[in-house]
């Protein structure tokens, strides 16, 4: 088995590429050991010195490191696990659990039906390319507030990304919208 590692925009963030599915539907981030209970693969990740947060999406995995934490050490470490944990045919998620796909409420209002839909179909397909994700969280009285994930959260280009990128799309679909926020996980 061969794993790829791509970087991503931000500098403490590293996109490894099993080969093959990761998660069969939506993502999952964890944010700390302690959250990733369900995750064998994850757990694991996180006995690695330096892992601070997991996030795995369709075919990939995203790890971020604690500052201190230097690649050429970590790096050997990651890919050890994930050859692994694939090679061993052991589960990514012991009971499906992804929480952060965009569920489709018939309650939504036209304007959270509108947001999610180009969420999903013009910026979660751009974001999961730099190894990230963005979950809608809430709308309210024009303000859209939106969750970064994986290789997304703490970049220093997500600021930008999400004023100069998300929100002018968003406005410009949406006019209803006036801005854009991020809340934390």
């Amino acid at each position: 088995m061969f794993v790829q590692t791509e970087p991503t925009p931000n500098p403490a963030t590293l996109k490894f590429l099993p080969g093959q599915e990761v998660m069969k539907e939506g993502t999952i981030f964890f944010q700390n050991e302690e959250s990733a209970s369900n995750s064998p693969l994850a757990i694991n990740l996180f006995h690695i010195k330096g892992v601070e947060s997991v996030f795995f999406g369709s075919d990939f995995i995203t790890i971020t490191k604690a500052e201190a934490n230097d690649w050429t050490l970590m790096k050997p470490a990651i890919l050890g696990c994930i050859i692994e944990h694939f090679t061993m045919n052991k589960p990514v998620i012991s009971e499906q659990a992804a929480r952060t796909e965009h569920t489709y409420d018939e309650n939504d209002s036209d304007v959270v039906k509108k947001i999610k839909e180009l969420l999903d179909t013009k910026v979660r397909p751009a974001v999961a390319m730099d190894g990230g994700d963005i979950i809608f969280d809430k709308y309210n009285e024009g303000i859209v507030f939106l969750q970064m994930q994986g290789a997304c959260q703490g970049c220093p280009s997500s600021t930008a990304t999400l004023k100069m990128g998300i929100e002018n799309m968003l406005k410009h679909y949406i006019p209803e919208i006036r801005e854009v926020r991020p809340v934390e996980a």
